[in-house]
């Protein structure tokens, strides 16, 4: 493991030597403070006045050298804009392939200067935390508030990378004109939604989209899905995700997800029926549907770490499982069985392949898509979820076939087994299983905690946010406070200190206090839907008397509000307010919605059951989103990788949270259905009151 400041300077170019921010003379400086402060010799304010010196000055230098490079590529890409005019009259293949190769070699300089700000964002970025870590300040909140918003402020310049844009444009503008259009007159403005198709320009708008990091519905949705994002690439492509990477065997995952949703959710309008025809309570459909998430908690486990070795055998077993479950959990009428129907859905619940649907995609598809491979994962979650309980409306028919009862109660188990085997066959014929050895035999092309930089790519798209976010996840973020003091030292740093974790219990002990609040706040949100949803048929009969079809209905209308929620807080809410804003705003809603769903002094009548389930549901959909984006930015880096990841940790917190909601709601059913809604949401109430105190105390005390 080379440590932080050797691998810095590696990454440096040699012209480029003194126009890096000196890491190593500024943390000498550190060491300094600290040696001069213990003797007395210095005070607090001398140090913040000559620390903010230093800075100012470090990053005067990074930012005129920066203005002088855009300087010289500006004046190449002019000179060479006077020769393509001059071939215009008379156009040469010759010397117009020469002028597109010329345009391309500013490009390839271009993308050294991407390079070059991105070194020195993750510098700045690691002298700032290490200063607060060492001496307990906030001086990052300080340093970034006085000089970000500064009228003449450098920093600016560093993290929203002024000027780059002329340049880039200049660069798509001449080279499309440069292309063969067989006649056509449009410019490259007449046609924005068709970008051009080159290498060097494709490279500069991923080294764009990494620098820019911006807040955008695609990009929320990916850190919604909680899948860890590479650190920072090496400057070679990625010929081991382009190997591995099948477009249809991403499909074929995300078609799994999808149909493991509905599998999930379509049983939940007609449980409570089907307990009863067994001779059960109805408040028994609590364990009928929590009897998924049980074995969940346990297949997750085996199935992230199958997932090390391959990643089609996972989906076969998965598929074959659930295609049993189903039929299971089908016959168990005319067997007349509970037990046969529990064990129906303790089999789907064994073939939940979502870790190795995560890990495909965080493993196998390349960067430049990964965003739009995530969000696809969480559409494909919220799209199942709606038609779940959609389907579930549509099946009220009822005849035999063979002795073989085919009702509202079986025909989910039925249909789930036949979209379950249909979607063997597909995969069977269809996956392309990833080599595997590449990925061993490459690890530094990995993103594998210490096979690049120390920090991961959180901290480095803390600072690329520039205003919205500047340099503020401050020490919550794990990768610096779990690494040895050598990480960005001169010394190295011991293997064992960088690899993925090996079991949950060293899993846990890689988070931090504020990690910790985010999976509480998960578990908190996990329990309250689950309640919501697994409940409803219940206590919407028993109050309101509401047919199957029309819980169906209730509950894909609150399904369909999953994906306009996103849309709204990834393009609008999280580009004014901060993060935590949402996240205790968000908290407080559900608290106010679990506080109205209460029955209480008033006959319990449709609109405030329906208003008030709306309210916790979509505050919870936005928690779950801001919350998994703020823990995919603070979950240490060795929990991106391995068996034992960020993914698994909270897929484990949510599963625990619904078996508990499930077994509380059967439990609380032997009291009486009539007190059944008050006794429910009051384990919610209590860890909804729990999960704001946290984060209240937990973010005053970092910031």
């Amino acid at each position: 493991m080379v440590a932080f400041g050797k691998r810095l300077k590696e990454r440096q170019l040699e012209e480029w030597q003194g126009y890096y921010i000196n890491y190593k003379q500024m943390k000498k400086r550190v060491k300094q403070y600290a040696q001069q402060i213990e003797l007395g010799t210095l005070d607090r304010r001398h140090v913040l006045k000559d620390f903010s010196r230093m800075l100012d000055n470090q990053i005067e230098k990074i930012v005129l050298f920066l203005l002088e490079q855009q300087g010289v590529l500006a004046s190449r890409i002019a000179k060479l804009g006077e020769e393509q005019d001059a071939v215009q009259p008379e156009p040469e293949l010759q010397k117009i392939a020469k002028l597109r190769e010329d345009y391309r070699a500013v490009g390839q300089d271009l993308l050294k200067l991407f390079s070059f700000v991105e070194i020195n964002a993750i510098g700045l970025r690691k002298i700032l935390k290490k200063f607060d870590k060492r001496f307990g300040y906030r001086f990052t909140d300080y340093y970034v508030k006085t000089r970000a918003n500064h009228p003449y402020s450098q920093l600016q310049q560093v993290f929203k990378h002024v000027g780059f844009g002329a340049v880039v444009g200049a660069l798509s503008r001449n080279l499309h004109d440069l292309q063969d259009r067989h006649g056509s007159y449009l410019s490259i403005y007449d046609q924005p939604t068709l970008p051009l198709q080159d290498p060097v320009i494709d490279s500069i708008r991923a080294a764009v989209d990494r620098l820019t990091n911006s807040t955008n519905f695609l990009n929320f949705l990916g850190q919604h899905a909680l899948i860890m994002q590479e650190e920072l690439p090496a400057h070679t492509d990625e010929p081991i995700d382009d190997q591995k990477y099948h477009f249809m065997s991403l499909i074929l995952n995300l078609a799994n997800t999808f149909l493991y949703m509905v599998n999930t959710y379509i049983i939940v309008p007609t449980a409570d029926d089907y307990s009863e025809s067994l001779g059960a309570a109805p408040t028994v459909c609590g364990i009928v549907i929590g009897a998924m998430a049980v074995a969940q908690v346990f297949s997750s486990v085996y199935f992230s770490a199958w997932s090390n070795k391959s990643y089609f055998r996972p989906l076969i077993f998965s598929s074959i499982t659930l295609f049993l479950g189903n039929a299971l959990y089908a016959l168990a009428y005319d067997l007349n069985s509970i037990w046969i129907l529990l064990l129906g859905r303790l089999c789907c619940g064994l073939g939940s392949a979502r870790a190795v649907n995560r890990r495909y995609i965080s493993d196998c598809v390349p960067l430049k898509i990964r965003l739009q491979a995530s969000a696809g994962f969480v559409s494909a979650s919220a799209l199942g979820m709606a038609c779940g309980p959609a389907l579930a409306g549509l099946l009220q028919i009822n005849f035999k076939i063979y002795k073989i009862t085919f009702n509202q109660d079986t025909l989910p188990g039925w249909v789930m087994a036949a979209g379950w085997l249909m979607y063997l066959i597909w995969l069977s014929f269809s996956f392309k299983e990833p080599s595997h050895d590449i990925e061993e035999n490459h690890k530094p092309h990995k993103s594998n905690a210490g096979t690049e930089f120390c920090p991961s790519q959180a901290e480095s798209s803390a600072l690329e946010k520039g205003q919205k976010q500047p340099l503020l996840v401050s020490s919550e973020n794990k990768a610096d406070e779990e690494a040895p003091e050598d990480c960005d030292g001169s010394e190295e740093a011991p293997q064992e200190s960088r690899k993925p974790a090996n079991s949950i219990g060293s899993a846990y002990r890689l988070l931090t206090p504020s990690v910790k609040v985010q999976l509480l706040i998960y578990f908190m949100l996990k329990y309250a839907m689950e309640i919501l949803l697994s409940e409803s048929s219940v206590i919407t009969t028993y109050y309101f008397s509401w047919s199957t079809s029309t819980v169906a209905i209730f509950l894909a209308c609150l399904g369909l509000t999953v994906l306009p929620v996103n849309i709204v807080v990834g393009n609008y809410i999280s580009n004014m307010f901060e993060d935590r804003q949402i996240l205790l705003a968000s908290e407080i809603m559900v608290f106010i919605g679990i506080i109205f769903s209460f029955n209480l002094f008033f006959p319990y009548s449709e609109p405030q059951y329906i208003c008030s389930g709306l309210l916790m549901f979509v505050s919870a959909e936005v928690l779950e989103g801001v919350n998994l984006s703020l823990l995919s930015r603070v979950m240490s880096s060795r929990l991106s990788r391995g068996t034992y990841n960020g993914g698994l940790l909270s897929t484990e917190a949510g599963t625990i949270a619904r078996v508990i909601a499930d077994a509380t709601i059967t439990l609380a059913g032997y009291v009486g259905v009539s007190r059944l809604l008050n006794l429910t949401l009051l384990p919610s109430l209590f860890i909804c009151i729990a999960s704001i105190l946290a984060t209240f105390y937990t973010y005053n005390s970092l910031y």
